[in-house]
């Protein structure tokens, strides 16, 4: 399960005059918390590559749901795929706070990329641990417990996110309750369960829209399902609710 990318983003992993030829293709653009980027379905094709701020990867379900398939940061380009096969937006993207970022037009994108065969093979290899993600995150949703899910999640954040204070590892990426639910494919009642488990043990500490890992080694333990009883029928949660 992984909510993020590689390790190395795709502006990073530019030269710097390929870096700085990609943005001269576009314009500036700057997001609220909460504004809409990207609408899912939509069929326009630019692409928007992050300079700062985190933004949110999410899609409807079949119930009408929410789930949260990513969160991209600075560094990163979102809308690529509909840029390169032209075809409808598979997801909405969302800003979690404020972000900056340089809009490309699909036209130059593709023009961009036909021109530096470096940059194409850096977008197949996105595209590429992108599907394998999804790949891990279907299996892990048909047989993960709602804690199980949860508690990786929780290290991932805590991972690529923390930083050390308040006894612990603090979240810097504040997610309320009803986007940790839709990062998981849970309820929310399911994960204010599970997190209620968490504090029990002692492995965190909550606040409002704040997390805080006090025990790393116990919450990995539980994300590899270890550690922990067998739950009932009533604590898991099926795909998509």
């Amino acid at each position: 399960m992984s909510l993020f990318g590689q390790d190395r983003s795709f502006l990073d992993a530019l030269t710097r005059q390929d870096r700085l030829a990609l943005l001269a293709e576009g314009s500036p653009r700057t997001y609220a918390p909460g504004d809409v980027m990207i609408r899912e379905r939509d069929t326009s094709a630019y692409v928007l590559a992050l300079l700062s701020g985190w933004a949110v990867v999410s899609v409807e379900t079949e119930r009408g749901a929410r789930l949260i398939l990513a969160l991209r940061g600075a560094g990163e380009v979102v809308g690529d795929l509909a840029a390169v096969d032209q075809g409808p937006r598979s997801a909405t993207v969302t800003a979690l706070g404020r972000v900056e970022a340089v809009s490309v037009s699909g036209d130059r994108f593709r023009r961009f990329l036909a021109s530096r065969p470096h940059a194409t093979s850096l977008i197949m290899r996105q595209l590429s641990t992108r599907l394998r993600s999804a790949d891990v995150e279907r299996r892990a949703l048909a047989s993960a417990t709602v804690l199980q899910r949860l508690a990786a999640r929780l290290a991932e954040l805590a991972g690529r996110t923390g930083r050390p204070g308040d006894g612990g590892t603090v979240l810097d990426i504040p997610l309320p309750q009803h986007d940790l639910a839709a990062a998981i494919g849970a309820t929310r009642e399911a994960v204010a369960k599970a997190l209620r488990q968490l504090r029990e043990q002692n492995v965190v500490r909550t606040a409002q829209r704040r997390v805080v890992v006090t025990d790393m080694p116990v919450l990995l333990l539980l994300a590899q399902g270890r550690g922990q009883r067998t739950p009932g029928p009533a604590e898991k949660s099926p795909p998509g609710v």
